[in-house]
């Protein structure tokens, strides 16, 4: 009987280690020193095809907004708010709602203020959730550090 549950649960784990986590967005990051006290970093999300993540202005009651939270530092500052491109707009029945999403890929931007010359990297954290026509994954989280260069 011993040997029986063993390799039941032997066969359920071989099945867990060969699932894989289902991702379909890459992101990667960049940043422009504009001058000694400001810059500008850059969130890139690459979409694979029939996917979309949302936009930073997803009403509440809808799908998990992409957000971004920058970690505290004595180093530097956020100015305002992140930006985006102009998303594409669309009333989705599952949220009984307008949403805005974005396809293949995006670029978001935010204005950093510098505080002092020893400011090598902004970091933080996004949170974003990808969708196709037939399912939504769960929400991500992403922590992230962008070198901000010389």
């Amino acid at each position: 009987m011993k040997r029986i549950l063993l390799a039941a649960a032997a066969l359920v784990l071989s099945f867990g280690a060969k699932a894989q986590i289902e991702s379909h967005v890459k992101w990667s990051y960049a940043a422009k020193k504009i001058n000694a006290t400001e810059a500008v970093v850059f969130i890139k999300a690459t979409i694979d095809d029939k996917w979309h993540i949302y936009g930073l202005d997803v009403k509440d009651g809808g799908p998990i907004k992409t957000s971004f939270t920058f970690t505290k530092s004595k180093d530097y500052v956020t100015v305002g708010q992140p930006t985006q491109p102009a998303p594409i707009k669309k009333y989705e029945t599952t949220f009984k709602m307008d949403v805005t999403y974005f396809e293949k890929s995006v670029v978001f931007q935010q204005k950093i203020k510098l505080k002092s010359a020893n400011a090598t990297a902004v970091k933080g954290q996004l949170e974003y959730m990808t969708c196709n026509d037939q399912k939504c994954l769960p929400p991500e989280d992403i922590d992230f550090t962008i070198p901000l260069g010389k």
